[in-house]
C-alpha cells in the first residue's frame, strides 16, 4: 500500500515540475513576436498552462505583489464570419471547464440604466477566461442600426417592434460616439480593477457572406437582429461597424474568409492576451510590459494613470460644527407625516425612473432611521433596501464596483422595484477601505475617478442619484453608543468594530473630507446632514429628497 501511494506521488511530481516551470516562463517571458510562429501542439501547450497560470493568480504566494487577473474575450462582427469556430476551436484547445462562454443577439438598451448595466454579471472572476459573444457591443449596434435605417430599409418585423424613432440622417454617429465614449471609460475601468479585456472583430466580405447565408427566409435571431440577407442592410451595417472601429483603436481585426485560419489567428490573440495578464498580475512590472509589447506593435487597452501626490483638503465646518436642534415629538410628527405623503406622491409620478438612495456617515449616524422613514410610506414591492458591509470571496473577485452593479435598480428583473436604497456605499473604498488599508494607496486615489464616472453613467441614463453624508459629533456618538449597549435591542447595533473606528474619528473625518471634495459633482451632489438632533435630521433627509425629485419631474 505504501509502496503504490509512493509511485502515485512520484509520478504526480514529475507532471508538475516541468510544468510548474512553462507556468514560470510564461509569466515572465511572454513574446508577442512568436505569437504566429507556434505549431498547433505548441499552441494548445501555451494555451492550457497559460490558463492555468491565470488560474494560480486568484491565490498568490505573495500578495503584495501579484494579483488576481481575469480576461474577458469580446467577439463581435459579421454573420457568418467564423465567431462559432473560432471559439469552439478554443474550447477543444484548452481545460473547457475553466473556459466561460456567454452570448447574446443584440436587444434594444434599457430607458433608464446605462447599456452596459445588463451585462455586468457576465463577467469573468479574477483568474477566469470568458468569451462573450455580441456583449453590449450588440446592444449599441443593435439600436444604431435602427437609428441609422431609412423607412425602406426597416424591415416588417422592425416595425412594429420598434420603439424609438429614427433619427435624422447623421445624428446616429453622435449617438455612437456618445455611447462609445461612456463604454471606454467602462472598460478602462475593468481594466484598472484587474480584468483585460480583449475585443476581436470578424469580418469577411459580402460576397462571402452571401455564398454562406443558405437559408430562404430571415433567421429572427441573427446577430443584432438584422436581415443579412439584404445587401442594404449588410452595407449599412458595414458603415456603422467602420465608424465603431474608427472610434476604437483596440479592437483586433480577424479575417473571417479561411474559417480555420481565423480560427488559429483567435487562439493566438487569446494566448497572447492571457500572456499579457499573467505579466500585469506581477504589479509593478505591468506599465513596463505593456510599454514594450506596445513598442512590437501589440494592441494595449490598459489605462494609464499619472503618478500624482495625494493632497488632503481641508475640513470643512460642516463636518465640526454640528447643531444641536431640539425638535417637539408632536411637531416632528405631524411635519413627518406631511413629508412623507409628498415624497411617496412624488415617487410614483416619477414614471419609472430609476432612483439611488446612498446614504453613507459615521457610525451611529442616523442612516438606518432615516431610511426607515423613507421607506415607511412606500408598499414594500416598490423598493429594495442594501446593507453594504465586507465584500464577500466571490464579490472580491470581481471589479471593486461589481457588487454595486448587481444591485443597482434593473428593468429587465425589476418589473416594479425601481428604487435602491444603499446603506453604507461604493464609497467604501475611499473610507474605511483607505484607512484600515484594505486597499492600496493606487486603487482608492484611483476610487475617486472611477466612482465619479459610475455616478455620471446613471445619471446620463435617466438614474436620480441622491447621496447623503449624515454628520454628528464625537460627543454624540458616545452618547448613542452607551446608549446602544443598555439597550436590549440596540445591542446588536454596536460591535467592536465601532469602537475600533471611533478611535480613528479624525481619519475617518479627513477621509468623509478627501471625499466629499472629490465626488460632489453635478451628476451626483453631496447633501450633507449635520445634525445631532436625530429628528430634525430625518426631517431634513425627505425635504432633500422632496427637493429633488421635484426638480426632476419640472424637467420631464
Amino acid at each position: 500500500m505504501s509502496k503504490k501511494k509512493n509511485k502515485t506521488d512520484k509520478s504526480a511530481e514529475d507532471v508538475s515540475a516541468p510544468f510548474n516551470e512553462q507556468v514560470v516562463e510564461q509569466r515572465l517571458m511572454p513574446n508577442p513576436l512568436s505569437k504566429f510562429s507556434m505549431d498547433e501542439d505548441a499552441l494548445r501547450l501555451a494555451l492550457v498552462t497559460a490558463q492555468f497560470a491565470l488560474r494560480a493568480t486568484r491565490q498568490p504566494e505573495s500578495p503584495s505583489t501579484d494579483k488576481a487577473i481575469g480576461l474577458l474575450v469580446l467577439v463581435n462582427g459579421m454573420e457568418q464570419a467564423g465567431k462559432g469556430t473560432a471559439v469552439t476551436q478554443l474550447r477543444q484547445w484548452v481545460d473547457p471547464r475553466l473556459l466561460k462562454v456567454e452570448a447574446t443577439i443584440g436587444y434594444c438598451p434599457l430607458a433608464h440604466q446605462p447599456i452596459w448595466q445588463t451585462h455586468t454579471k457576465a463577467m469573468p472572476r479574477h483568474g477566469d477566461v470568458m468569451v462573450y459573444f455580441g456583449n453590449w457591443y450588440a446592444d449599441l449596434l443593435y439600436n444604431v442600426m435602427r437609428m441609422a435605417s431609412t423607412e425602406s430599409e426597416k424591415s416588417e418585423k422592425n416595425k412594429k417592434n420598434r420603439d424609438i424613432e429614427a433619427l435624422p440622417i447623421g445624428q446616429w454617429q453622435d449617438y455612437l460616439r456618445q455611447q462609445l465614449t461612456e463604454l471606454q471609460a467602462f472598460e478602462q475601468d475593468l481594466v484598472a480593477n484587474q480584468t483585460q479585456l480583449l475585443k476581436c472583430w470578424f469580418h469577411v466580405d459580402i460576397e462571402t457572406l452571401q455564398a454562406r447565408l443558405n437559408d430562404d427566409e430571415p433567421d429572427p435571431k441573427f446577430l443584432y437582429q438584422i436581415d443579412w440577407h439584404d445587401m442594404t442592410i449588410v452595407a449599412k451595417f458595414n458603415e456603422v461597424a467602420a465608424e465603431l472601429l474608427r472610434q476604437q483603436g483596440d479592437w483586433i481585426i480577424i479575417d473571417g474568409t479561411d474559417k480555420s485560419q481565423a480560427a488559429i489567428h483567435f487562439c493566438h490573440e487569446v494566448l497572447h492576451a492571457m500572456q499579457k495578464a499573467l505579466f500585469s498580475s506581477r504589479g509593478e512590472n505591468s506599465a513596463e510590459s505593456d510599454q514594450a509589447q506596445d513598442s512590437k506593435g501589440t494592441h494595449n487597452n490598459q489605462i494609464e494613470y499619472q503618478s500624482i501626490k495625494f493632497e488632503r483638503v481641508k475640513i470643512p465646518k460642516v463636518l465640526t460644527d454640528i447643531e444641536d436642534s431640539d425638535i417637539d415629538k408632536s411637531d416632528y410628527n405631524d411635519a413627518l407625516a406631511k413629508k412623507q405623503a409628498r415624497l411617496a406622491e412624488l415617487l410614483r409620478a416619477r414614471q419609472g425612473q430609476h432612483v439611488v438612495f446612498a446614504f453613507e456617515g459615521m457610525d451611529a449616524a442616523g442612516k438606518g432611521g432615516a431610511i426607515k422613514r423613507l421607506v415607511a410610506p412606500l408598499d414594500p414591492r416598490e423598493y429594495q433596501i442594501y446593507n453594504i458591509g465586507a465584500p464577500m470571496l466571490y464579490e472580491l473577485q470581481h471589479p471593486y464596483l461589481w457588487r454595486f452593479w448587481q444591485k443597482l435598480p434593473n428593468e429587465q428583473t425589476d418589473r416594479i422595484s425601481r428604487i435602491g436604497i444603499f446603506d453604507r456605499t461604493w464609497y467604501g473604498r475611499v473610507l474605511v477601505e483607505r484607512i484600515e488599508v484594505f486597499a492600496t494607496d493606487d486603487e482608492w486615489q484611483r476610487a475617486y475617478d472611477e466612482i465619479n464616472r459610475f455616478e455620471a453613467a446613471l445619471a446620463a441614463s435617466g438614474t436620480l442619484v441622491i447621496k447623503y453624508w449624515l454628520a454628528i459629533d464625537k460627543k454624540e456618538q458616545l452618547k448613542r453608543f452607551e446608549e446602544r449597549e443598555e439597550t436590549a435591542y440596540k445591542q446588536f447595533k454596536l460591535t467592536d468594530d465601532d469602537w475600533r473606528n471611533r478611535d480613528k474619528w479624525s481619519d475617518y473625518v479627513q477621509s468623509a473630507a478627501d471625499m466629499l471634495a472629490r465626488t460632489d459633482t453635478k451628476n451626483a451632489p453631496w447633501c450633507v446632514i449635520a445634525n445631532n438632533d436625530k429628528r430634525q435630521a430625518r426631517l431634513e433627509v425627505l425635504d432633500h429628497a422632496i427637493e429633488q425629485l421635484s426638480a426632476l419631474l419640472a424637467a420631464s
